[in-house]
């Protein structure tokens, strides 16, 4: 279910940005990009597991070591399927500046990059210009359209669905214990589902957003 906030001007002004941008059509010029993060608990088998057989259910000893944790940057441009999942040790402010990057290389052709963001601390120019300096940090930042979900409305971030496809598809309730580990898992499962061209069909729209939640754009002063 979706928890919504009270709606004040805030929270309906970035509601209606985000929406509105996710009503455009696909664009190379302008392509729409939503990210989001993913904590990941690593954990080691204790025990080796039973080598699985045909039409048994497979089997896991109860115990475990807990090796740590890992992030994972989730990115998608949903109506490309296109998808950008990066495993690293932390979601410090310079391991977010370097996935933007990532991100900036992957659309040298575009004219600016809308970027789909919450509202952590990390999401900012300031990430950019701490790891790579004023001039470039400043560049690249600008490279990037922003924009921000509103306080507790981060169901409106369509990355959240690319963490729930991640979760399902590929972490599963297996047993990762390191970060190589993971990023392996994870690099084969971006293979397959920019492969398949999986896209995300989102249809929630600013007209439906006025009915349901009841609300008028004058409140939002459009």
């Amino acid at each position: 279910m979706w928890c919504v906030a009270e709606l004040d001007e805030e929270y309906i002004r970035r509601m209606e940005d985000v929406l509105a941008l996710y009503e455009k059509p696909l664009s190379e010029e302008e392509p729409v990009v939503c990210i989001d993060e993913k904590p990941v608990v690593l954990h080691q088998d204790i025990r080796t597991p039973l080598t699985a057989r045909p039409g048994q259910i497979a089997r896991r000893d109860y115990e475990y070591r807990r090796c740590g944790t890992a992030n994972v940057f989730c990115g998608v441009e949903p109506k490309a399927g296109r998808h950008f999942a990066k495993p690293t040790a932390t979601r410090s402010a310079a391991e977010f500046a370097g996935y933007l990057v990532e991100i900036v290389a992957r659309y040298p052709q575009a004219r600016t990059i809308h970027l789909v963001l919450d509202n952590l601390n990390t999401h900012r120019r300031k990430s950019l210009v701490e790891r790579y300096g004023e001039k470039l940090g400043g560049l690249l930042w600008e490279r990037f359209t922003i924009h921000y979900t509103p306080k507790h409305g981060s169901w409106l971030n369509q990355a959240e669905i690319e963490v729930s496809l991640l979760s399902r598809q590929c972490l599963g309730q297996r047993r990762i214990q390191d970060l190589a580990a993971l990023r392996g898992e994870v690099r084969a499962w971006g293979r397959r589902i920019n492969r398949d061209r999986t896209t995300i069909e989102w249809n929630f729209t600013r007209k439906q957003a006025r009915r349901k939640l009841r609300y008028s754009t004058t409140r939002a002063r459009y």
